[in-house]
């Protein structure tokens, strides 16, 4: 983690966020020596590929069979 004063962080917010980015941590804003901001990066969880949840679908019926109800014209 590391700390900058507001005055850093206005004069380099371009810089200290590609640092946020690659360097994945954080970075604490003071203002008087009191943090009072934190410019932090985004947690991304992983996506699941649409293949992979195939294997999870179960299909426990014929679903071109007839249901055995008649169904009403809307």
């Amino acid at each position: 983690m590391k700390t900058v004063s507001i005055h850093e962080a206005k004069a380099r917010l371009s810089s200290l966020i590609a640092w946020v980015e690659s360097s994945n941590e954080q970075v604490v804003i003071s203002r008087y020596g009191r943090a009072v901001a934190r410019i932090a990066p985004i947690r991304r969880g992983k996506r699941t590929a649409p293949d992979s949840l195939l294997s999870q679908v179960k299909i426990h019926e014929d679903l071109t069979s007839p249901t055995g109800e008649e169904w009403e014209n809307v």
